[in-house]
């Protein structure tokens, strides 16, 4: 599973707008455009949001170009636009 850490906002303040997200997985860290995370979601993996009380699942938002959001939690936030950019 990877959380996703941070992202990089390019020409907007949206969801569509994130091009590149950092994440852990275990003990590795890295870093990935919107396009290489899109397809490993879509390819099985598993990305989320380290939330409270309960982590948000990221999924891909079939649009073109595709993009990524957390699924609802109970937060009123947006989890993955609640994150640290960098």
């Amino acid at each position: 599973m990877r959380y996703i850490t941070h992202i990089h906002l390019e020409g907007g303040r949206r969801l569509e707008h994130i091009s590149r997200v950092r994440w852990r997985d275990g003990l590795m860290t890295g870093t990935s455009t919107r396009q290489q995370m899109v397809e490993w979601i879509e390819d099985g993996g598993d990305a989320r949001v380290q939330a409270l009380p309960v982590d948000a699942r990221v999924e891909v938002v079939n649009a073109r170009p595709a993009y990524l959001r957390s699924v609802p939690n109970i937060s009123v936030v947006d989890n993955l636009l609640s994150l640290p950019e960098f």
